[in-house]
């Protein structure tokens, strides 16, 4: 089925059985995927083709999905320009879709942002990682807290 269907290519990054990675080869029985960890997996086929599979690859753009959290006393344009430009100056994120930063949510110790750059599947690592790194140094340098969750105890 996975022959004749071709819901996948060799250089593909999918999720199947439980498993996400590049695919490097499909056999008669067997479709062999590399793992971000670098392992090796062998899928039967025939789990993969009666299974659910996500192709990553398709539509040839991934979103990369981060989030920061910020202290309920700083400002939330500042930190929103400061992740703008960390994104922005990254070489391997898309202009096409244009990122994304907006508030997600509001936590019980952060104001959580959502940080929604595009790459391409092959760059979804090396995304992810870089602008966690960066997105953290830029928002230390701009003096921008990342707080750690806290619990606030009163004693009658």
């Amino acid at each position: 089925m996975l022959l004749i269907f071709k819901p996948f290519k060799v250089g593909d990054l999918i999720e199947s059985q439980g498993y996400t990675g590049t695919v490097k080869e499909i056999q008669i029985f067997v479709t062999i995927i590399l793992t971000p960890e670098n392992k090796t997996v062998f899928l039967p086929n025939g789990a993969v083709a009666n299974g659910e599979i996500t192709n990553y690859a398709t539509e040839g753009t991934i979103r990369v999905d981060l989030d920061f959290g910020i202290g309920y006393g700083e400002s939330i344009e500042a930190a929103k320009k400061v992740l703008y430009e960390v994104v922005n100056q990254h070489d391997k994120v898309l202009n096409n879709p244009p990122p994304f930063v907006g508030v997600n949510s509001l936590g019980d110790s952060a104001v959580n942002l959502a940080v929604r750059p595009y790459a391409s599947p092959q760059d979804y690592w090396t995304v992810y990682f870089d602008i966690y790194e960066k997105g953290k140094n830029a928002l230390d340098k701009a003096g921008i807290e990342i707080p750690f969750p806290q619990r606030v105890v009163h004693q009658k």
